[in-house]
């Protein structure tokens, strides 16, 4: 039962599927159109500076470790895996923050001396938030989208009212604090919705943040993908870069192959790891699933401007992640959902991998990553980007108590019309659809085409939805689902 499966891009998802296919012995070739593997999770290296373009948080250090297992190979094969203590800082103001440490005694203690008596109402949020995760984690997220009832179980059933009911409001009940409310709130952020749109079971991510921790690996996140791209190799996959798929070949609505810099390339299935829009615009219209109207009306996670930044000195009072939330996040939060505009007043991310590994950064200076949440589509021109970085630099100067602007001895950006071009991103975003109510699970872009036999979709505008780890379930559904239609 051996086919010829053509897989469209090299991200966490495509990665992850060319690794299950060609275990089960199938002809696997992966297209990538870049010059590197990767997908949005590429590296710029720079003057003796590394930086991870793409994702910079590694969460749920368990699923990595379920996806290497099913290999019978482990994380630490392929790379080391830091725990960071503290996991990140979060500033409110000028000389103000609170550090979120690597355990959650440490974390309660922190709550505790910002509130007195919220760390018994922390460690009950916690608890609950716990289950969610067993439940949602070790369950769910491994089922494909193809039904409702797949969401149907005596578990969840018992936690009905949390699917309609919201994040926002179930840290309001118990929390009081604007600030402890603003960091239970942040984890969420990660699902590409507004916590007052986001479902209270989803709160299994701040399992992920207080209960298992933010990990870090040694040279950065590519060092994931470059050990998953060992692996895909070492059972026998072949992965072509500077591959542009120019269209998905399709005769009496079945898959027959690609379009590949010209050239017409027969496979037996197809499997998109692309952005999913644009995986359609690959098909002639009579085979898309999705109007553009449909597109349109979807809730995108956030776009970013990006800042990948040289410093030629070691930078004081931030972490290796530091968050900034000294203006209000509603304003800004309209301004990405409700509105879409540049946003008056941004919060922002930093990053400062150099703080913890030396392979980011050469002796003696940082390497500083700084990010911006946009709403998608908006105008993207150079002299926005300058102005931004201004804003948030003098931020960051006042914030941190230093001088910095003078010690830049370069920088590089990355937004919108970046997106677009390095990844063919609808309206440029970043993280892929939203995880709201409406658009979980089953309600998701499906992974496997209804109108065109032996097409596939994976990745984060599929199920199971934005994020790193769910890039690695959808490998491995997707891949599952292929193996049903080949045993048919």
């Amino acid at each position: 039962m051996k086919k010829r499966i053509a897989i469209v891009g090299s991200g966490f998802s495509s990665l992850a599927a060319a690794a299950y296919l060609a275990k089960e012995g199938h002809e696997v070739t992966v297209y990538e159109k870049n010059s590197t593997v990767g997908g949005r999770a590429r590296q710029l290296k720079r003057d003796g500076f590394t930086f991870d373009i793409g994702p910079t948080w590694y969460w749920m250090p368990d699923v990595f470790e379920r996806f290497f297992n099913d290999f019978g190979k482990k994380p630490a094969d392929y790379y080391e895996l830091i725990k960071l203590n503290p996991a990140y800082s979060v500033y409110f103001g000028e000389n103000d923050f609170i550090t979120i440490k690597d355990s959650l005694e440490k974390i309660c203690a922190a709550f505790e001396e910002e509130e007195t008596g919220s760390s018994i109402k922390l460690k009950q949020f916690i608890a609950e938030a716990k289950d969610n995760y067993d439940i949602a984690i070790k369950d769910l997220v491994y089922r494909p989208g193809l039904s409702p009832f797949e969401l149907i179980t005596p578990a969840t059933f018992k936690k009905i009212g949390q699917f309609f009911s919201t994040i926002s409001k179930e840290v309001r009940k118990e929390f009081d604090n604007p600030r402890l409310v603003s960091i239970l709130e942040f984890p969420v952020l990660f699902l590409g919705a507004k916590p007052s749109k986001t479902p209270a079971f989803y709160s299994f991510m701040n399992y992920a943040d207080f209960g298992l921790g933010t990990f870090h690996p040694k040279n950065g996140m590519y060092s994931v993908i470059e050990g998953m791209q060992a692996l895909a190799e070492s059972l026998g996959a072949d992965i072509q870069t500077e591959s542009v798929v120019e269209k998905i070949n399709v005769e009496k609505n079945r898959a027959t192959g690609l379009s590949v810099n010209g050239e017409n390339i027969e496979a037996d299935i197809i499997l998109s790891g692309a952005d999913y829009h644009h995986s359609e615009s690959l098909l002639d219209s009579k085979y898309r699933q999705y109007s553009e109207r449909y597109w349109d009306k979807k809730i995108f996670a956030p776009s970013s401007l990006l800042f990948y930044v040289g410093f030629n000195k070691k930078l004081k009072n931030v972490e290796h992640h530091t968050l900034f939330f000294d203006v209000p996040f509603d304003a800004h939060a309209r301004e990405i959902y409700d509105e879409p505009a540049w946003p008056e007043d941004p919060l922002f991310y930093a990053s400062f991998p150099s703080k913890t590994d030396d392979t980011a950064a050469p002796e003696g200076k940082e390497a500083g990553i700084f990010l911006i949440p946009l709403a998608p589509g908006l105008t993207d021109i150079p002299e926005l980007r300058e102005e931004y970085f201004e804003k948030i630099i003098s931020r960051f100067e006042q914030l941190t108590n230093q001088k910095v602007k003078n010690n830049v001895i370069f920088k590089e950006s990355f937004c919108i019309n970046d997106f677009v071009e390095a990844y063919n991103s609808y309206k440029g975003n970043a993280y892929g659809l939203a995880n709201t109510l409406f658009q979980t699970a089953f309600l998701r872009p499906r992974l496997k085409s209804s109108k065109v036999k032996g097409l596939f979709f994976t990745g984060q505008l599929s199920v199971p939805g934005p994020g790193v780890p769910p890039s690695l379930i959808s490998g491995k559904l997707v891949s599952g689902l292929i193996q049903k239609e080949i045993a048919k």
